[in-house]
């Protein structure tokens, strides 16, 4: 009898540690996963900036990036507010970037020009702001099928689901966490990893 008690206890710990470990956004799976040969980082791509120019990602090295896709007409949009505010807390720490998409809902259907006028006359938006991409799907931007693909940044598979989806990059360029659209840029889940 006691036999069978102990093999259950050690049978439920065992499933318990393994959907831990299936988890996308577990920090414990991805910080105790063993060094990868993958070589790029979110330092290697270049970006074009709402107002077109060229920015390097790298210029990023030394701070945590948070890369937000966003929108102007979503349920979600109030974030930007939030994440000005956060930019304006951390921004010595963490550089936020938001990348336009018109991926869900038809939510972002503005050119650039549209969007850095709706977003600094509405929000006070200062973070820097990136040219209108595609986040999901057939024609995703190579940054984020880097972001969502494992074999890529080495431990993520979870594409954004929706507007205002983040993802918290290390100072060296490598991914650290995928958190969704609910999760607001103050949420404790954010501020202890940046602070």
């Amino acid at each position: 009898m006691i036999n069978f008690f102990a093999v259950a206890l050690i049978a439920l710990v065992s499933c318990i540690g393994a959907n831990d470990r299936k988890s996308p956004t577990n920090l414990t799976q991805q910080a105790s996963m063993p060094e990868n040969n993958l070589s790029k980082t979110v330092h290697d791509f270049t970006m074009k900036t709402i107002d077109g120019k060229d920015v390097n990602l790298a210029a990023y090295k030394g701070k945590k990036i948070l890369i937000v896709n966003v929108a102007s007409k979503c349920g979600y949009t109030p974030q930007y507010d939030e994440l000005q505010k956060f930019h304006e807390k951390y921004g010595e720490k963490v550089a936020v970037l938001g990348f336009p998409a018109n991926n869900f809902g038809g939510q972002e259907p503005g050119s650039n020009e549209e969007i850095a006028t709706f977003c600094k006359k509405n929000y006070g938006v200062s973070f820097q702001m990136f040219a209108k991409i595609s986040v999901t799907g057939e024609d995703q931007h190579p940054l984020y099928k880097w972001l969502s693909t494992k074999a890529e940044n080495g431990w993520n598979d979870q594409a954004p689901r929706w507007n205002f989806s983040k993802y918290l990059v290390d100072e060296n360029g490598k991914l650290l966490k995928y958190f969704g659209s609910g999760v607001k840029p103050f949420d404790d889940e954010i501020v202890n990893l940046v602070k």
